[in-house]
């Protein structure tokens, strides 16, 4: 019987150009969710998205939020909802692109960049979320152009509110679950590969816990001289709190901060050491030299198995050029904390305000604000989507995939666990150099191109 699929890793080649310049054509709408000025640009991309699945001949449409719309759509296959049923998410939001004079180029005027690895795509959402969800839309554009159908049921969820948070997608899963009923799984493009010859697959992700603390003193700032020695100051306090947020050790001395936090297998650990992971190459692309953390950690079950505590952004006083010698009345600090599956957000959040309560003396007062929480997820290797996933990429790529944790967050792949009881394939193609969420974030063309054909092969391992 002849491979359903190898026609389609025909066109898929053959429309490699006009695949590039509809990638094109969404970088150039600036879908930034954080910024109001954008919101129209939003919905722009949300109908871009839409417009392109309608002509696929899925059912397509916008839903409103509060926020930024949600693109749904829904294709039959072959056999008339018969059959696997898969659903794909992603985003077209973006982050801002500030600061704009580090760009080399507009940040929303794709450009093909040529390199000594290859040529490379320069723009913002070049690779997140808009050229990784364009990977299985051009895998499904191929299957359909072929074949006429995908081989499986679909049904496709793209929002515009990941980049802050998703703070709607939690009530759209809700309201709108019949559109998701039956998905026998979820595939998400949003990950890495190991590196530019090796694929993986994600299956350990750490939760989050962002966290804002205001430290408030005396009712107004202080002259130095004239306060210093009596006036409480709140920089200097903020500074005490979190000069004991860490142990010598490394560990974060929060008490109760690791209640729960499960450990990575030896399983894990074994092949987290098989890949063979180079602390000095990684620390030494970004100017270090020395790695921090848990001391008696290896560094990959620090970056993936291991919780953590991480100043973000501190304030307080004054900073501005020359001398103003105040006491400030008031300073700030943002922390978030990485958390492993296991750990509670909730009780997280409760353990550092107890920490920082403890430590306030008297005519001192804090505030602590939550931005997002997610717990950390932990993926079973041996579901069916990752087993059909594996296979896919030894065909693409002619060597077995990885499997890799990732030490950041994506919290919708636990609000589609929690709400719809559904698990997650991570099939992601960028690579650590990508300079996500920085300026000139960039997407190899060849990571583009395997990607399409990867997801192409996956929709072939499930079409029986």
């Amino acid at each position: 019987m002849p491979d359903p699929t190898a026609p389609v890793l025909d066109h898929v080649a053959a429309d490699a150009q006009s695949a590039m310049a509809r990638w094109f054509d969404w970088l150039r709408i600036p879908s930034v969710s954080a910024q109001p000025e954008h919101a129209g640009d939003c919905r722009r991309a949300a109908e871009w998205a839409r417009l392109q699945l309608a002509a696929m001949g899925f059912e397509a449409e916008l839903c409103d939020t509060p926020g930024h719309p949600v693109v749904i759509a829904h294709h039959p296959g072959p056999n008339a909802g018969a059959g696997a049923h898969l659903l794909y998410y992603g985003h077209y939001d973006v982050q801002p692109a500030e600061p704009l004079e580090l760009w080399t180029s507009p940040p929303f005027e794709p450009v093909l960049v040529d390199h000594k690895l290859g040529p490379r795509v320069v723009a913002r959402g070049a690779v997140d979320d808009k050229g990784q969800v364009m990977l299985w839309l051009e895998a499904l554009r191929a299957w359909i152009a072929v074949h006429g159908a995908p081989p499986v049921r679909v049904t496709v969820l793209i929002e515009g509110e990941e980049e802050v948070s998703s703070p709607n997608l939690d009530a759209v899963l809700i309201s709108r679950r019949g559109a998701f009923a039956g998905a026998d799984g979820v595939v998400i493009s949003d990950t890495n590969m190991w590196d530019r010859g090796t694929p993986a697959i994600t299956t350990r992700l750490r939760g989050i816990a962002y966290t804002e603390l205001r430290l408030h003193a005396a009712s107004r700032d202080l002259h130095s001289g004239l306060f210093g020695g009596s006036a409480l100051n709140a920089a200097n306090l903020l500074t005490s709190i979190l000069g004991g947020l860490h142990d010598e050790a490394g560990r974060v001395a929060v008490p109760g901060f690791y209640e729960g936090a499960s450990e990575p297998s030896a399983a894990e650990r074994a092949d987290w050491v098989a890949l063979g992971f180079d602390e000095a190459a990684f620390l030494g692309a970004i100017g270090l030299s020395h790695p921090a953390g848990e001391r008696d950690r290896s560094a990959l079950e620090r970056l993936w198995g291991r919780p953590t505590a991480d100043v973000n952004g501190v304030w307080g006083g004054y900073a501005g050029p020359g001398a103003k010698t105040i006491i400030p009345a008031e300073a700030g600090v943002k922390v978030s904390f990485r958390l492993v599956p296991g750990q509670d957000p909730e009780a997280v959040v409760a353990a550092w305000r107890g920490f920082v309560n403890a430590r306030l003396p008297p005519d001192a007062r804090a505030e602590i604000s939550t931005f997002g929480t997610a717990p950390g997820i932990a993926i079973p290797p041996d579901l069916p989507l990752v087993r059909a996933a594996q296979s896919a990429l030894q065909g693409e790529f002619g060597r077995p995939a990885v499997l890799i944790g990732s030490g950041g967050s994506i919290p919708v792949v636990e609000s589609l666990r929690r709400l719809l009881g559904l698990d997650t394939l991570l099939l992601g193609f960028g690579l650590d150099d990508d300079q996500v969420h920085s300026p000139d974030e960039k997407f190899d063309v060849s990571c583009f191109r395997h990607g399409i054909r990867a997801h192409a092969r996956l929709l072939g391992e499930l079409a029986g």
